[in-house]
């Protein structure tokens, strides 16, 4: 073989391992990170599962996910729901309370341990608990429904902009941040507004076992601290999560100090990169493109 022949048989071999290196190297950054469930506490007795509602109640696959396999798992006898979260959409904060409620209507008890906030959505889901424990400035109730509509079409008219839209019903439309809302508009939004915010209510009756008048006066949007909130019976007690868990092993009757275990997701290479630029990008997408058209969610600062 000629020595120029040889050259490119080691520009050849470099340039290969250069792309396998490039492929290993997006597949490190963008593979999807994996769930491992640790001990975070060792006991002597059996366990319970924390599962954590934290932030905004958005997609709720990773939750459902969880609280399913620990329904599910015979080496867990209970689970304490560490809620912190100003709620959010109406559609997952119902499946979430669903997927809280059916574990604790299989036999297993799930205790609800709020945080500094679970308002809303975050109230919503906590109602789906056998117990619901409250520190005495936990900000929680909430209760009630709101909707939010960019309105643009003034700034569009100054820079110039016009929108022609074509449409097959008077409603099709509506909401549209390029036009005005109307009368009729606010009316069909105030409709769905009161339907949803209804199944709020029916939710807090049936939970809480209180009367319809009693739910209804509370229900105007307002948060209570803890101790408020056990006083007016939207919570079962005051107590601190070490107290909830506590409970959750008497619920449980498990013997002596319980071995506490929760799920760490694994980061991928891009998050622990990047991670904070690519949260921050995510966020602003939310707020802008997806925020649902109704929320169970406290807007007040927190």
């Amino acid at each position: 073989m000629t020595k120029s022949g040889k050259w490119f048989l080691v520009i050849l071999g470099f340039l290969a391992l250069l792309v396998v290196g490039i492929a290993l190297l997006f597949y490190a950054l963008l593979s999807s990170p994996t769930e491992r469930t640790e001990v975070v506490a060792g006991g002597s007795g059996e366990r319970i599962a924390i599962v954590e509602l934290e932030g905004e109640i958005i997609s709720t696959d990773a939750l459902v996910r969880q609280l399913k396999k620990h329904r599910e798992s015979r080496s867990i006898k209970a689970i304490v729901m560490r809620v912190n979260s100003p709620g959010g959409g109406v559609v997952p904060s119902q499946e979430l309370y669903e997927e809280v409620r059916k574990t604790r209507n299989s036999g297993k008890p799930v205790v609800v341990s709020m945080g500094s906030l679970a308002a809303s959505g975050g109230y919503y889901v906590s109602c789906g608990g056998s117990r619901i424990v409250a520190n005495p400035g936990t900000l929680t109730g909430s209760i009630g429904v709101i909707s939010e509509f960019l309105q643009l079409q003034d700034a569009l008219g100054k820079l110039g902009v016009g929108v022609k839209t074509i449409k097959s019903g008077a409603l099709k439309d509506a909401g549209s941040p390029v036009r005005k809302m109307t009368e009729a508009d606010q009316r069909y939004f105030q409709e769905l507004m009161d339907d949803v915010y209804e199944q709020f209510v029916h939710v807090v009756e049936r939970e809480r076992r209180l009367s319809h008048e009693k739910v209804i006066s509370l229900a105007d949007g307002r948060v209570f601290t803890g101790e408020k909130a056990v006083e007016l019976g939207l919570a079962d007690t005051l107590g601190t999560y070490e107290d909830a868990i506590r409970i959750a092993a008497q619920l449980a009757g498990i013997k002596g100090e319980p071995t506490i275990v929760r799920e760490r997701k694994r980061q991928t290479l891009w998050e622990t990169l990047f991670g904070d630029v690519a949260q921050s990008v995510t966020d602003l997408k939310h707020e802008i493109l997806e925020r649902p058209v109704l929320s169970y969610r406290f807007v007040g600062p927190y």
